[in-house]
């Protein structure tokens, strides 16, 4: 499964030309089932978006629910109570991402977030050194590399348009991560106030998050778009069919 993990991964890398790697994110909800990740680090003190920062830079990383550091990516997760200046909204005013509490408010209550007490902790890898399938499989990268995974999508799906769900907030937590799970399908993303402050993303990337399940699917249909869709839209053909094509004559009057 290593090797299958590793050789997709590297397709995936190699094809949409990606700076980092994708992250297998696992989400065990008992003893047993995280003790794969047992000899992995434990990062104190990091928000989830960080935790994905340093799993798409190379690191295999454990996040425990008292470790984690944001209040609202720990809601989302299931692991404590969402505080009461966040659920209001007055929070999010106070950032200045919001101008009404109300609106604040709307936000974090459609929020998708997973039953209270069914994840036991996060962990985080690249997708390569992923030991089993990944709950939910992560890409931060330049838009044109995730329009290709997209695309690979809805050709999985016979052509059905396909959804970005968000509220410019918890991009990565609950955009890339929680509705990937709990909707079993590709979620796409613009970033989050959050996300941008806090890791290494630049202005450039944005996010998207699909099921583990769906990658294989994915990256074989990824790989029939390398064959032709992929290469001739990054050479811009038809834009250079237009800036080779001879200028028209000049009319008498010198005007074109």
């Amino acid at each position: 499964m290593a090797t299958s993990m590793a050789a997709l991964a590297g397709r995936l890398e190699e094809i949409l030309s990606l700076d980092s790697h994708p992250v297998a994110v696992f989400l065990p909800g008992d003893e047993a089932s995280a003790s794969a990740f047992s000899e992995w680090r434990r990062l104190a003190g990091h928000r989830y978006c960080q935790g994905l920062m340093r799993a798409r830079r190379g690191e295999s990383v454990v996040i425990e629910p008292k470790e984690l550091a944001c209040p609202a990516a720990a809601s989302a997760f299931g692991f404590r109570d969402l505080p009461e200046q966040l659920a209001n909204g007055r929070g999010l005013v106070g950032f200045g991402i919001v101008g009404e509490a109300e609106t604040g408010r709307a936000m974090f209550e459609g929020m998708s977030r997973l039953r209270a007490g069914s994840v036991r902790e996060v962990a985080l890898c690249p997708l390569a050194a992923a030991p089993r399938v990944p709950d939910v499989v992560v890409v931060e990268a330049m838009p044109e590399s995730l329009m290709w995974l997209a695309l690979a999508d809805l050709n999985l799906a016979g052509g059905a348009r396909r959804r970005g769900d968000t509220a410019v907030l918890q991009a990565t937590c609950v955009d890339a991560t929680v509705i990937p799970l709990m909707e079993r399908r590709l979620n796409f993303s613009l970033g989050c106030y959050g996300c941008r402050e806090a890791t290494d993303i630049t202005p450039a990337e944005t996010v998207v998050g699909f099921p583990g399940a769906l990658l294989g699917p994915l990256t074989t249909e990824v790989e029939r778009l390398s064959t032709h869709a992929v290469k001739r839209s990054r050479d811009k053909v038809a834009l250079h069919h237009i800036n080779s094509a001879k200028p028209e004559k000049e009319n008498a009057n010198g005007s074109v």
